[in-house]
């Protein structure tokens, strides 16, 4: 098992200030302080795929909203992602654990409708793993540790001494389960209700090599009450509708006590560098490999939910090569210029590092490399001066700023496995977590099974897409979730007559641009739009640093050749790597200007491939026209419904849809090539809504596209208020069916770097979100990863700055542009 050698502390370790000190001008500066289940489904006859454009309206009983759906709007809107430092594959970006939250008692969420029998009926795995719940009594106790200190590893370790010095007596013979801070767990009582104890402890080494000081901590234990397992019980069969989050506390609590003595926890999950060799992500990262693990209320039982993770970690590096790294050069023989400098004090703020010239007190170093900049180093209580080649990086770092492009990429290739691969690694991953000899699970009754969960699933029918009646194809079915344009043509194509193209990219010629635009022209046309194959100004070249003045160049240039008609369409070409570009020209065009644009990146401009070309096409389609009709419903508007009529109030199903979560579907057979796609990954249109779902409510996972790359991640859908009385079959089967209209490609939705799928609804507004934090943040800095930051302001300054208002044709198209 891979055991963790470095045990963290905030107070003990040397840790990099904000400033780094020219040798020649050395200040001392004071200290600063730290802030830190169900039986087999009955077989039925397969239906024929639907037709897309002949879902039936709902019923008009329900038009009445009821009064308190206000009132609990407000009450769930907190609701929301709960976990997220840095870019995690496959971790706690967004963990909303429905099946944990407390139903008010006026208030409760839908109860299922019963369960769905549409589709072909197969067997899939998930990675779930069966819990048998413990039969002891649980008992919670309070603990007080005094001095104070803010690390859970010295809590960790003064507990850890108490037991080692007490259990057989004091504690009578009990293993407790501690998390570190005011909570400690014991299956049993101990002899006593309160009592306290005097722990020594030798201080953490800090790095420095010299003599580690003895403290004495003062701990006070006393009973608090019993953990009701009863009440958890009676949750789990649905004679209970509130989730016991004591008990769920209790239980993670004492799952990852010796997991967390085996790894470096982080959040939910748990990583080690001996799980799997660490891979250079570039600039001085590594990415590290580990694994998630809650615990899940399930309509079996309780499960545990396992599933790999990747997370970029600081590679423990002489930190004289991780600058150089940093750089790009050789610092050792050149000097450092002052964005260098810059460059060097915000990627080690904060970071923690042990000195290598002190070996027994004996110093005799002499600095090779004084032109290098002095790290102001320490902790709460004392600060030092270090030159930087005589530091290293301690191991076990969690590097938590934002990652640059190459490192995203790299990370990616490390986190990207196909289905059958992770799956092996789930497997692994529990046969070496040995919960079976685990001490505190023996000590607390736990038993965990090591077999993954079998779950009966059903393919939901792709809906047949109906085209314009003018194309050779008037209709198709698509194939494991994919489709293409040629021989069809668009319903409702747009008209754009004035339009002009943008070349914000040195590398691309004007006769590639004019080539670009030209085929781009072709291809809305082909597609069923009337496009003019003719610019109105010729395209315009331009640096990308002179946004704002080249779009105003060309708006107003177009506008005095149109004799004051406005653009439809800007046609933006922007280097592959833009930087703040991209914000900045939306902002501009949506905010200021009233343009509508569409970009392209360079790369694409010199392939040209046709798919590509429809692709854009659809996009600029559905940017000047869609659809609010029934039954061609394509567009979404995000307006209160008030002012679309007076007293409007539409039956309302409020439906959360959750992508960060760890559920994993795998084919029962991964050989059979009739139940997966070509990466191995189960089908689009898999639903389940049985065993791995929650006791009572009505939630479902449905994988309702094609996996790109890695393991498809199935979204799950869970209904929080539904006045449509939707039955399980019919909420189902439209939202597979709504996954077919996303406007803007010709699959069905797909977010690539988390293979990740969601219903376009949601989508769109991700999107409108995203454009919306453009507008108020165009650059976003390398170490600019934590949104409270960014939310405080200063003094006299709002929390949140307000959005700048759109212009009103941008208006009509937020979610697609």
């Amino acid at each position: 098992m891979p055991i963790r050698q470095m045990k963290e502390s905030s107070e003990q370790h040397l840790v990099i200030k904000a400033q780094v000190i020219n040798p020649v001008k050395l200040v001392h500066r004071a200290p600063k302080s730290s802030q830190n289940d169900k039986g087999p489904l009955p077989q039925e006859p397969q239906n024929p795929p639907p037709k897309l454009n002949n879902f039936i309206p709902c019923s008009k009983k329900n038009r009445g909203r009821k009064k308190n759906r206000g009132a609990w709007a407000k009450k769930n809107a907190s609701l929301g992602p709960s976990e997220g430092n840095g870019l995690e594959i496959s971790s706690e970006y967004c963990d909303l654990d429905l099946g944990f939250a407390s139903s008010s008692k006026s208030l409760r969420f839908p109860t299922r409708p019963g369960f769905g029998q549409a589709g072909t009926r197969i067997i899939v795995k998930a990675n779930h793993f069966l819990m048998e719940l413990p039969e002891k009594d649980l008992i919670h106790y309070d603990v007080n540790i005094t001095p104070e200190v803010a690390s859970k590893n010295v809590n960790r370790s003064v507990i850890a001494e108490l037991v080692k010095l007490y259990r057989e007596s004091d504690l009578g013979m009990r293993l407790p389960a501690y998390d570190g801070r005011r909570r400690l767990y014991t299956a049993g009582e101990l002899p006593f209700s309160y009592k306290e104890f005097n722990i020594k402890l030798l201080d953490e080494d800090d790095g420095n090599h010299g003599t580690r000081r003895e403290r004495v901590y003062k701990v006070a234990i006393r009973f608090v009450a019993r953990a009701n397992i009863y009440h958890l019980r009676q949750f789990l069969v649905g004679k209970c509708s509130n989730a016991p989050q004591e008990a769920f506390q209790l239980l993670d609590i004492i799952l990852r006590e010796m997991s967390g003595r085996r790894y470096f926890p982080i959040g939910k999950s748990l990583f080690s560098p001996d799980i799997m060799s660490p891979k250079r992500l570039g600039d001085g990262l590594e990415s590290w490999r580990g694994f998630y693990q809650s615990i899940r209320p399930t309509q079996m039982g309780l499960s545990l939910n396992i599933d790999m993770s990747s997370a970029a970690f600081i590679e423990p590096l002489p930190v004289i090569e991780f600058v150089a790294q940093l750089l790009g050069k050789d610092v050792c023989s050149k000097l450092l210029s002052d964005a260098d400098h810059v460059k060097v004090k915000k990627s080690l703020r904060g970071v923690k590092v042990e000195v290598t010239h002190r070996g027994n007190e004996v110093y005799g170093f002499t600095i090779q490399q004084t032109h290098l900049p002095c790290l102001q180093v320490g902790n709460q209580k004392k600060v030092n001066y270090l030159p930087m080649e005589a530091c290293k990086i301690l191991s076990g770092q969690r590097y938590t700023k934002r990652l640059n492009e190459k490192q995203i990429t790299a990370l990616l290739k490390v986190a990207c496995q196909r289905p059958r691969d992770r799956e092996i690694d789930i497997m692994q991953t529990v046969q070496h977590n040995a919960y079976g000899r685990d001490p505190y699970a023996k000590e607390f009754g736990i038993k965990i099974t090591e077999k993954l969960a079998s779950i009966e699933a059903r393919i939901l029918p792709a809906p047949w897409l109906k085209y314009h009646d003018t194309g050779k194809e008037r209709d198709c079915l698509p194939h494991v979730g994919q489709w293409n344009m040629m021989n069809k043509k668009m319903i409702n194509g747009s008209k754009v007559t004035r339009w002009a193209c943008i070349n914000f990219s040195w590398s691309v010629q004007e006769t590639i641009a004019r080539g670009f635009c030209n085929e781009l022209a072709k291809m809305c046309q082909v597609s069923g739009m009337e496009f003019n194959l003719n610019p109105a100004i010729p395209i315009y070249t331009a640096r990308p640093e002179l946004v704002e003045k080249a779009l105003k160049h060309v708006f107003n240039a177009a506008t005095s050749e149109l004799k004051g008609k406005e653009l439809e369409l800007l046609v933006a070409i922007l280097p592959d790597n833009n930087g703040s570009l991209y914000g900045d020209l939306k902002r501009i065009c949506e905010t200021e200007l009233g343009l509508i644009s569409q970009c392209c990146l360079t790369k694409h401009v010199f392939k040209i491939s046709k798919q590509y070309l429809a692709n854009v096409a659809l996009k600029i389609n559905v940017k000047v026209v869609a659809s609010q009709d029934w039954p061609e419903i394509t567009k979404y508007a995000g307006l209160a419904c008030a002012s679309l009529e007076p007293n409007y109030q539409p039956p309302v199903t409020f439906v959360i849809v959750q992508k960060r979560h760890h559920t994993r579907l795998f084919a029962s057979n991964h050989r059979d090539r009739s139940a997966t796609d070509k990466n191995g990954n189960i089908l689009p249109g898999t639903v389940v809504d049985s065993k791995i779902c929650h006791p009572t409510e009505f939630d479902f996972y449905l994988c309702s596209h094609a996996g790109i790359q890695g393991t498809s991640r199935p979204a799950h859908y869970h209904v929080l208020w539904d006045e449509n009385n939707f039955t399980a079959d019919g909420l189902q089967c439209l939202t597979n069916n709504l996954c077919y209209t996303y406007a803007r490609c010709t699959r069905s939705v797909s977010v690539v770097k988390t293979s990740s799928f969601v219903v376009p609804p949601v989508y769109y507004a991700h999107l409108a979100a995203s454009r919306a934090r453009f507008y108020v943040e165009p650059t976003i800095q390398e170490d600019d990863s934590c949104s409270t930051n960014r939310s405080r302001g200063v003094a006299g300054e709002p929390a949140v700055r307000p959005l700048p208002a759109l212009k009103e044709n941008v208006k009509r198209v937020m979610f697609y542009c």
